[in-house]
C-alpha cells in the first residue's frame, strides 16, 4: 500500500519517489491551503481537519491521511452497505413503496443528519420544507403532527409568494 497521499485533495502518490501531488500540485506532507474545500471520506463523510488528516479508526491518538482512513474502513465499516445496495434501484433506494435518492439516504444513515460536509448543506431546511408542504397541501393546510417552526415557515413563504404574485397582477 502506498503510504503517501496529498493532504489537500486526498490523491495517493503514484510512487514512493513522488514529491508533488499530480492533481493539485501541493508537495506531499504539506498541510492544505486555506482557500480550498477540504476533501471528505466517501465512506463516512467526515471531512479532513485543517491539517489534512483524520483520526485513525485503528490506533487511538494517531492521525492519518484520507487514503489510510479509507483503508481502515475495511476493518471498521460504518454500516451494512452490502445490504443497503440490495435496496438500490439506479440512483434511488426503494424502501417499501417509497423511493428516495440513494446517496442522501445513505448519508443520513451514516451521519444521522442530512448534510453535505464542510461549507456545504443540502437544501432540506425549514424554508424548502415549507415550500414542499405548501405545494402539497396549500398555504392553509392542516398537517397532522405539525411542527410550530414549519407552520411559521409556511406562513412566511406563503406571504412571500403572495407578495411576489401581486407584482404580476
Amino acid at each position: 500500500m502506498i503510504e503517501t497521499a496529498c493532504l489537500q485533495c486526498g490523491t495517493p502518490a503514484g510512487s514512493s519517489r513522488a514529491s508533488f501531488c499530480r492533481r493539485c500540485g501541493l508537495p506531499y506532507g504539506e498541510p492544505p491551503r486555506r482557500d480550498v474545500e477540504l476533501p471528505a471520506c466517501p465512506v463516512c463523510y467526515q471531512s479532513v481537519d485543517d491539517d489534512g488528516r483524520l483520526p485513525s479508526l485503528e490506533h487511538f491518538g494517531l492521525r492519518v491521511d484520507l487514503v489510510r482512513h479509507r483503508a481502515e474502513h475495511d476493518v471498521h465499516p460504518v454500516g451494512d452497505d452490502d445490504w443497503l445496495e440490495t435496496l438500490r434501484v439506479g440512483d434511488q433506494i426503494r424502501i417499501g413503496r417509497w423511493s428516495a435518492p440513494f446517496d442522501v439516504v445513505r448519508r443520513y444513515l451514516v451521519t444521522g443528519q442530512v448534510e453535505a460536509g464542510r461549507g456545504r448543506a443540502l437544501a432540506h431546511d425549514a424554508i424548502v420544507n415549507a415550500m414542499t408542504q405548501i405545494r402539497r397541501w396549500g398555504a392553509n393546510g392542516q398537517i397532522f403532527g405539525d411542527n410550530p417552526e414549519w407552520a411559521d415557515a409556511r406562513a412566511a413563504v406563503a406571504q412571500l409568494m403572495e407578495r411576489y404574485a401581486a407584482r404580476r397582477s
